[in-house]
């Protein structure tokens, strides 16, 4: 697979401003998970809305090794969802928030097959050469 996002705009005109904040959270996600192989985003405007003003929806597909990550937001009637921009940044947020849980459930798999494998950054922390100290001395 590829290390590539496709963007897909439906019913909304492609900017250069669209672009920019989607490829900019795109790269947040992949700083915070460097397992992410490849994915896609839709940005939707629905047509049939003409009552209540235009709600976007954007769509997250996210591929990682442990398995898809995937996150629609339709949400008709959040208006916060009438700015593109805010729809996207909720879809984003899901996704960080569905990464961070298979994160930590590949950790918990991985912790119960071998629990040595685990580094929990105590290693060397406490020498048994040195006296522990348990009271203070006045």
């Amino acid at each position: 697979m590829s290390n590539e996002f496709q963007i897909v705009f439906h019913n909304i005109d492609q900017s250069a401003a669209l672009l920019d904040n989607v490829n900019k959270r795109i790269e947040k996600l992949r700083r915070f998970s460097s397992d992410i192989i490849g994915g896609r985003v839709v940005l939707d405007s629905p047509h049939n809305n003409h009552y209540k003003g235009k709600v976007y929806s954007v769509t997250l597909e996210l591929h990682t090794p442990a398995r898809p990550v995937v996150v629609t937001q339709e949400q008709h009637d959040n208006h916060a969802h009438e700015d593109i921009y805010v729809a996207i940044r909720d879809a984003f947020n899901a996704a960080e928030r569905q990464l961070k849980s298979v994160d930590k459930k590949h950790r918990k798999e991985a912790l119960h097959k071998n629990p040595d494998a685990v580094d929990d950054g105590m290693d060397g922390f406490m020498d048994d050469d040195e006296p522990e100290y348990t009271h203070a001395v006045g």
